[in-house]
């Protein structure tokens, strides 16, 4: 993780966020990953533990990484579109994607991975500049620069939604795979 980025982070206060917030949870993993996946915004276990996906979705997140890809969590570079907990984790607000647009585009610099996962409407909207819900969006490789982004469901939906959910995001993680392959050194 780039370690300059997450000490200037830390003391954002360009939303109102940083006020409620018990950690700005910046992102972790490999720099040099070929993957980054990308969600909404910290849940309650992210906010305290001050990473992402390390709460109850994260872990099925992970489970279905190894699974479909064959990846571990260190493989990947794993972040948000916004650093800082929502009250009651609610959607961002517009304000709130705007303000830490420059970290996210900061974090795509540094990580230069040629495949980004949106997981969820948020993360997909705010990552491609899109109206397109996710249903519409998930499992199609959508070219963004020198990158493939890749939808598919957050997967808070997922333990929500049961096993159909879980299904449909496998055959999304089955494009990223072949997205990946592409895109071997």
């Amino acid at each position: 993780m780039d370690h300059d980025l997450v000490a200037r982070a830390a003391g954002c206060t360009r939303c109102a966020l940083s006020a409620t917030r018990h950690h700005v949870v910046v992102g972790s993993g490999s720099l040099g990953s070929r993957l980054v996946l990308v969600g909404e915004a910290p849940g309650a276990a992210e906010d305290a533990g001050g990473e992402p996906f390390i709460g109850r979705s994260g872990r099925l997140l992970f489970e279905l990484i190894a699974s479909e890809l064959d990846l571990t969590r260190d493989q990947c570079y794993v972040t948000n579109v916004v650093k800082c907990r929502p009250p009651a984790n609610r959607t961002p607000r517009a304000a709130e994607l705007e303000a830490c647009r420059p970290w996210w585009l900061e974090q795509r610099r540094a990580v230069g991975a040629a495949v980004i996962v949106t997981l969820g409407n948020t993360a997909t909207r705010a990552v491609l500049d899109t109206r397109e819900p996710i249903s519409t969006l998930r499992g199609r490789a959508v070219a963004l620069d020198d990158a493939v982004v890749v939808p598919t469901f957050h997967p808070a939906a997922a333990v929500r939604g049961g096993p159909n959910v879980v299904a449909m995001m496998r055959a999304d993680l089955l494009v990223v795979a072949h997205e990946l392959a592409l895109r071997s050194p």
